[in-house]
Formats: C-alpha cells, sequence, structure tokens
C-alpha cells in the first residue's frame, strides 16, 4: 500500500511538474539537434524502441542485434561466430555472448567445426528458422514507423544516405 501511494504520489508530481514546465515560454533548440551523431543516437533509441515492442508483441524476446545473427546464419549457415561479427558489424570479443543467448533460448546450435577444433560453427535451428521467417515480416513493416516523419523518396534518400555513411554497400 505504501509503495502504491509513494507511486501515485511521484507520477503526479511529474505531471504537475511537467505541466507548469510546458506553460513557460517555449524553449529554444540547442546546437546540439544539428549535430549527426546526437541525431543518430536519438533515431537509435526509437529504433530500439519500436524494434522491441512490436517483436514483443509478436510474441518474440530478440534484441536487433540477436535478429542481425540469426539473418546472418539464415543465408550463411554453419559460420563461425567470428564471420557473425563481421556480416552485422558487431564486436568479435561479444558476439559469443549474442551466440551464447541465442543457443539458451534454443534458436541456434553450435558445434566444433571440422577444420579447426578452436572454432565454432554456428546453425539456426528449426525455431530459430521460424522465428527468422516470422520476425522478417514484422521489422519490415516496422520500419516505416521508424521513419514515420519522413515522405516515401525521404526514406528511400536517408537509407541510401546512410547506408553510405556507415560504409555498407547493400549490394555485396
Amino acid at each position: 500500500y505504501i509503495l502504491l501511494f509513494i507511486t501515485n504520489y511521484v507520477v503526479s508530481f511529474s505531471l504537475l511538474v511537467h505541466f507548469e514546465y510546458s506553460q513557460q515560454k517555449k524553449v529554444e533548440t540547442i546546437e546540439t539537434y544539428s549535430y549527426p551523431g546526437h541525431l543518430i543516437r536519438r533515431l537509435h533509441q526509437i529504433s530500439t524502441h519500436v524494434f522491441m515492442s512490436r517483436v514483443k508483441e509478436a510474441g518474440f524476446d530478440l534484441t536487433p542485434i540477436q535478429l542481425a545473427a540469426m539473418q546472418a546464419l539464415k543465408v550463411n549457415p554453419g559460420i563461425e561466430q567470428a564471420k557473425i561479427a563481421t556480416l552485422i558489424a558487431y564486436d568479435r570479443a561479444t558476439i559469443g555472448g549474442v551466440v551464447e543467448r541465442l543457443e539458451k533460448k534454443g534458436y541456434v546450435t553450435r558445434a566444433v567445426s571440422k577444420l579447426d577444433r578452436r572454432a565454432r560453427e554456428v546453425s539456426l535451428s528449426p525455431k530459430g528458422s521460424h522465428a527468422v521467417e516470422r520476425l522478417t515480416l514484422t521489422v519490415r513493416a516496422l520500419q516505416d514507423e521508424i521513419l514515420a516523419h519522413l515522405s516515401v523518396e525521404e526514406r528511400k534518400l536517408f537509407i541510401s544516405m546512410a547506408q553510405k555513411a556507415s560504409g555498407v554497400d547493400a549490394t555485396d
């Protein structure tokens, strides 16, 4: 009961402060809003929020990085963990944790490489293949939500420019 009271008090106080603040004069835009790094960070926050919400609604518990790794495995079954990191532009030192979590969830399998006993080959499990199939449609659909403030033509231009700025060649 006390926790409920405190929670209600904090929410009420926050709403009051927000209302009082919104009644003050308009706040000027800060220079930070013209920095690409800040805008990219903000867009990443929006993207991650939309992704996590829609994926959860679809009944899955996966992060954008986990799905990217699974998509890489869909078209490159049996590749080594290090290659997954390269394909999705992720850190080689931490890809093992991503693959381990996917394995615990039953989405991938790992086996010792026949060519190099130190390496692990990773493949999608049937459950992982099913998840990629279902979520690919969901993730395609949420892209418009992420870029909701852009027209269709602006979205195409944005994607092209973002690929160029990040050094990604979508034709490879």
